[in-house]
């Protein structure tokens, strides 16, 4: 090893920035460029549609719904698009699930230009392009252990979650630099021209990654299917793996219970007068993931992966849950950004934990059960912090999800222990 990797190597190791060896390969360094950029560009819209939905209804309740016509496709195309990673080449499947994407997008674009002021053809673009995603993210995740060392997938989901982290900070900053600048009007039809232009990086990092068909060294094992055969083996497989299922199951508690994602709108206006405001509560928890990214360097030094995954979940709920009470808006981006740090550490875990879990040949499904979960909660929560604040006010609904995750998640992993006890493969088991 020549003497500057040395260096980077032993600083990574004992010092706390971020791990950057990844970079090194090119096929990730591409993915990892284009990703990030497209990402940026995804901001715009996830604040735009919202901010449409909220100006055409008047009510975060419609707003929430959102959230169920992105579960929806999720649900139906996370599971076939892992099923079809295990089967077809990873870079076609990405290349033509990320079309369908880019053509939802075009489609909010041309919507917004004609002045349809539709929530229906809204709700119907958000389910098209959550179909795209769907398919697309499997896929994704499951390049990445064939293009990085087994010793380096921690720190390349580390890398990847703070570059996209980064512009889920800038993007809705930006975003809301636009609407004060264009206002509500044209500021959605300048957010969607934006991401339908920033999306083409994406297609050309994609588009220059090698093939990566489907690997099947286990002549013993059938041959996965993109079918319901095919998912159901992952299925299958998942439903024994304890440490997994109550990874699943403290993600959907903390983005169910604690996202209060369809309550920007509302606050926003109603608290801190609109404009800008909205830009800083959609990137403020992005804010403190990046920021806990780039910091991330002692990520891979812990052991117990386990305890770090329900620590840092206990810490996104209680966080959200006091953002809630704030009245100044610096506050409130705080709290949520303390609460995006928590989120990273316990999205870098979840990640690396499933995917030193799964082998190659269902790596893929399994990667298509974690988009449904991980994409899928926060869309839940979406229709349940909306639902509630039309009952009982935005405060309620986002304060008393915060603190029922944290609680939720310290019930779960006390009376199923597994978790806890879980360490990377190679550690000695964990007693107690």
């Amino acid at each position: 090893m020549e003497a500057t990797e040395r260096v980077v190597e032993s600083t990574t190791r004992r010092g706390w920035m971020i791990d950057i060896r990844p970079l090194r390969g090119v096929a990730y360094r591409r993915m990892w460029i284009g990703n990030g950029v497209s990402f940026f560009g995804f901001q715009f819209t996830s604040v735009a549609v919202p901010v449409e939905m909220f100006a055409i209804t008047r009510s975060s309740g419609w707003v929430g719904l959102l959230g169920v016509a992105g579960l929806v496709p999720l649900l139906i195309f996370g599971l076939w698009g892992g099923a079809a990673a295990d089967v077809v080449d990873r870079r076609r499947l990405l290349l033509a699930s990320s079309t369908l994407a880019w053509l939802s997008t075009v489609g909010l674009l041309v919507q917004a230009v004609a002045g349809v002021r539709s929530p229906a053809l809204l709700l119907a673009l958000t389910a098209v392009q959550s179909a795209g995603f769907a398919v697309s993210s499997p896929a994704r995740q499951a390049i990445i252990p064939r293009i990085v060392p087994t010793r380096l997938v921690p720190a390349a989901n580390t890398l990847a979650y703070t570059t996209t982290t980064a512009g889920g900070v800038l993007g809705p900053l930006a975003a809301g630099l636009v609407f004060s600048v264009w206002g509500q009007g044209s500021g959605v039809t300048v957010a969607y021209a934006v991401d339908a232009a920033l999306f083409t990086i994406s297609f050309w990092a994609t588009y220059r990654l090698p093939a990566i068909p489907p690997l099947h060294h286990d002549t013993a094992a059938p041959r996965p299917t993109a079918g319901l055969r095919g998912i159901a083996d992952g299925l299958r497989f998942l439903s024994t793996q304890p440490v997994l299922l109550l990874s699943f199951a403290v993600d959907i508690i903390a983005m169910v219970l604690a996202m209060p994602r369809a309550l920007f709108p509302e606050v926003a206006a109603e608290r801190f007068g609109g404009g800008s405001a909205v830009g800083w509560l959609f990137s403020a928890i992005a804010i403190g993931s990046m920021i806990g990214g780039l910091t991330s360097g002692w990520i891979g030094r812990i052991r117990r992966q386990g305890v770090a995954l329900v620590v840092a979940v206990i810490g996104w709920g209680v966080a959200v849950g006091f953002a809630g009470f704030a009245r100044q808006l610096w506050l409130m981006v705080l709290l949520l950004a303390v609460g995006g740090a928590a989120d990273l550490v316990s999205a870098v875990y979840r990640q690396s934990i499933l995917q030193t879990y799964a082998p190659d040949r269902l790596r893929g499904r399994l990667q298509g059960v974690f988009t449904v979960v991980v994409a899928g909660g926060p869309r839940l929560g979406d229709l349940r912090a909306g639902a509630t604040a039309d009952l009982t006010g935005p405060t309620a609904s986002w304060v008393g999800g915060g603190f029922a995750a944290a609680g939720l998640a310290v019930g779960l992993a006390l009376l199923f222990p597994a978790l806890l006890r879980y360490r990377p493969p190679g550690d000695p088991p964990a007693t107690g």
